[in-house]
């Protein structure tokens, strides 16, 4: 009996989304996306809702008329990235593919996806902060100011933000571990639940503000996205930009940053289909991107390495 090949497809499509949220240690934005209006390919549209200000009640003539203003503005998912795979029609019979084949796509989507896309978000963050001039920079972590320096940063977005309920700390594990040699900080590190994905862990907090600790490879200020068929870029993947600084942490209210995820197309093409070769072959699309309000950018501050 011939696989239903649209069937699995659709299967692969959804596992690999939510495996691509519960491995990010991004995939907290997701959950901004929730207004997001997405119909296929590149594009969406983000709500903008605009309010007006108190004004005086009259007593003869009532309330000033005010208005609601709800708007979607359309954005393009800079990242189309992909990949295909062929499996060997030898090696993969039709009761084995599935199990095959999910552990092949997963295993791409966890060493590979997973860490560029988390590594585009946070210098993405940093590009639109830098450009808002909330970013502090030359600072190499050292366990005698380190409290003081991520205190001066949450009082400065909680300042703008007005509320540490909603605030998230990510931060390099370099420099997370360097907070953790920090003498004071045992006084006031205490333990947060974080819920992503539909998952909640236990993860250390400062003030009640959760820490998300991050790779620091994953965290520069630029990167190069290869292309794949470029000289010296047939692996693809990505790299640190030549001059990328480090991404000591970045605070920001959890509602911030909207990132989207979607993989747009999982194709499985049948060893007697495939024209190629006498092979499975799986073809992988993601597209992603992430953007951060221009009312929201106020409150997202980050701080850099020397």
């Amino acid at each position: 009996m011939p696989i239903n090949t649209l069937q699995y497809a659709t299967i692969f499509q959804q596992a690999l989304d939510k495996q691509m949220v519960a491995l990010a240690t991004s995939g907290w934005m997701e959950a901004n996306a929730g207004q997001v209006k997405y119909h296929g390919g590149a594009e969406v549209k983000i709500p903008k809702l605009s309010l007006q200000g108190l004004a005086d009640y009259d007593r003869d003539d009532g309330f000033v008329q005010g208005s609601v203003t709800l708007e979607y503005q359309t954005f393009v998912m800079t990242q189309d990235r992909g990949r295909t795979f062929q499996l060997d029609a030898m090696d993969v019979d039709e009761t084995g593919f599935v199990a095959n084949a999910t552990t092949v796509m997963s295993e791409f989507q966890r060493l590979h996806v997973v860490p560029e896309v988390d590594s585009y978000r946070y210098s993405k963050i940093y590009a639109l902060a830098n450009t808002a001039g909330n970013v502090t920079t030359g600072y190499t972590p050292d366990a005698k100011d380190i409290l003081t320096r991520l205190k001066e940063d949450i009082a400065t977005v909680e300042d703008i933000a007005g509320d540490l309920a909603d605030l998230v700390i990510t931060m390099s594990i370099p420099a997370a571990n360097v907070l953790d040699q920090c003498d004071q900080v045992r006084r006031v590190l205490d333990v947060a639940d974080f819920t992503k994905g539909g998952v909640t862990t236990k993860v250390k907090a400062l003030d009640g503000v959760p820490i998300i600790k991050v790779p620091s490879n994953r965290m520069k200020t630029a990167y190069v996205i290869k292309d794949g068929t470029s000289t010296g870029q047939e692996a693809g993947g990505f790299a640190p930009a030549e001059g990328a600084k480090q991404i000591n942490w970045i605070i920001c209210r959890r509602t911030a940053p909207i990132a989207i995820s979607k993989t747009e197309k999982v194709r499985i093409f049948e060893p007697n289909v495939n024209q190629k070769a006498d092979a499975w072959k799986l073809d992988y699309r993601k597209y992603h991107d992430l953007w951060i309000p221009a009312n929201r950018l106020a409150a997202v501050r980050v701080n850099i390495g020397a």
